[in-house]
C-alpha cells in the first residue's frame, strides 16, 4: 500500500507540536542509548540497551511485540513482530545500517497499517550521526505525516 507522505505541521501545526513533545521521553532514551553505546553496532545490541531504558525511565515498552495478519478472512500462520509497542500507542522500529532507504520507511510504515498504531518512529543508531524519522499515519485521510 502506498501513502501519500506529507509534514504534518503544514497542515497541523498544533498536532505535529504535540506529538513531537509526546514522542520527546522515547527520543531521548534513542539519543541516550546512541551515545553511550556508540556507533556501528549490532542492532540487537541497541534493543537491549534501548529495552533497558525504557525499564529506567518506567516507560511501558513490549518489546518484540507480536501481530497477526488477515487475508481474506483468515489468519497467516507466520508470526510478525515490530521491535517495540511503546506507550501501547506507538512503534519503534530499531536499525543499525548505513543509512534509513526506503526499505525502512515501508516496513515500519506497514506495520503500522497493520496494527492500526498511528505513531512510528524509525531509529537508526549505527551511523556516527545517529537518525532518526517520526510519522503520524492518519487512516481516514490515508496519508502518512513527518513530524
Amino acid at each position: 500500500m502506498y501513502f501519500k507522505i506529507q509534514k504534518l505541521a503544514d497542515f497541523n501545526p498544533y498536532l505535529a507540536v504535540k506529538l513531537k513533545n509526546y514522542c520527546y521521553d522515547i527520543a531521548g532514551c534513542c539519543q541516550i542509548v546512541h551515545n553511550d553505546m556508540g556507533p556501528f553496532l549490532n542492532e540487537y545490541m541497541y534493543q537491549d540497551a534501548l529495552e533497558i531504558a525504557f525499564q529506567e525511565k518506567n516507560i511501558l515498552a513490549v518489546r518484540e511485540f507480536y501481530f497477526s495478519v488477515e487475508f481474506h478472512g483468515q489468519r497467516i500462520n507466520h508470526k510478525h513482530h515490530v521491535d517495540f509497542l511503546v506507550k501501547d500507542n506507538m512503534i519503534i522500529e530499531c536499525k543499525a545500517v548505513a543509512a534509513l532507504g526506503p526499505e525502512h520507511r515501508q516496513q515500519l510504515w506497514n506495520y503500522m497499517r497493520l496494527t492500526k498504531v498511528q505513531i512510528g518512529i524509525l531509529y537508526n543508531f549505527a551511523p556516527i550521526k545517529d537518525q532518526s524519522e517520526r510519522y503520524y499515519l492518519d487512516f481516514e485521510q490515508n496519508v502518512m505525516y513527518v513530524f
